[in-house]
């Protein structure tokens, strides 16, 4: 399933996504309202929805509603960095041993189509595509090879980052965390239509220009590892976002420096997940 959180007429709903068309289930009774309430509902409740989404009968186009990210404040937002080798050589960094986390405040995401505001502060605003998987069921200590069970489903993720506060704090949060910097959506694509997300491709433009070009199979730590890693340490919960880092390409690496400004447009594509685009403006 392509399942999207939206809102319609002031009020959020849970919905199915057919073409450019949205299935509403918030117009069958008893059927989740929420993605927290369709990873909490049993076999029967999706094997339901499954059902309503194979009749075809659609109550909007997408273009009428407002999108919000698929989890729009989740318990935990948690992104991993210097993740694909050739990231790391842009930046001149060494390898990692192990996964390097930062958190990124849930206060910062907002949905497709959502102005990114440029803060009045800095003029070090940059993009990084990446891929982010969402938990679907409470967990810790899972083997990296049952790991794919805890998750359900992808989504596309854009860590905009203000590079010069980043640099204030070594945990790099208060960067990753301005209002507006976590782009996330359009959707969620279920589990079962990834057969595989270590191959997918990952495609970054600014307006008309191809930034960064990679692929989820150059990852150093893959998404199963992330969740066995993570999952020593704490309790991963339903609706907690995992991003998986960027590939080379971003603005800070560039020469001259290719920072975002406002007028622009931030446009993610991964192969099977679609498209996730943000316009800039400045901070009101």
């Amino acid at each position: 399933m392509k399942l999207v959180t939206f809102s319609h007429k002031q009020h959020s709903r849970l919905g199915a996504v057919i073409g450019d068309q949205i299935i509403d289930f918030s117009v069958h009774p008893a059927l989740p309202t929420s993605l927290l309430e369709f990873f909490d509902a049993d076999i029967e409740i999706h094997r339901r929805m499954q059902e309503i989404i194979q009749r075809g009968v659609t109550h909007y186009v997408l273009s009428d509603v407002q999108l919000q990210a698929p989890i729009p404040r989740p318990g935990k937002y948690l992104g991993v960095s210097l993740n694909y080798a050739d990231h790391i050589l842009e930046t001149g960094k060494e390898k990692p041993l192990y996964p390097s986390f930062f958190n990124k405040q849930s206060s910062a995401i907002i949905g497709h189509l959502t102005p990114i505001q440029k803060p009045r502060v800095s003029d070090k605003l940059d993009y990084e595509g990446e891929l982010a998987f969402i938990i679907g069921k409470r967990c810790k200590y899972v083997p990296a090879q049952e790991a794919h069970k805890v998750i359900a489903g992808f989504t596309i993720a854009n860590d905009v980052s203000v590079r010069d506060w980043q640099q204030h704090s070594a945990t790099m949060t208060i960067g990753k965390s301005f209002d507006t910097c976590g782009p996330l959506g359009p959707w969620l694509v279920t589990s079962d239509e990834i057969k595989n997300p270590h191959a997918l491709s990952i495609k970054t433009w600014v307006d008309d220009e191809l930034r960064q070009h990679g692929n989820t199979h150059n990852m150093l730590f893959n998404c199963y590892e992330l969740i066995a890693y993570l999952s020593q340490a704490m309790t991963l919960e339903p609706g907690d976002v995992i991003t998986t880092g960027t590939p080379a390409g971003v603005g800070v690496s560039m020469n001259p420096r290719g920072y975002l400004t406002a007028g622009q447009t931030v446009r993610v594509e991964i192969e099977q997940l679609g498209e996730l685009t943000n316009p800039i403006i400045l901070e009101p």
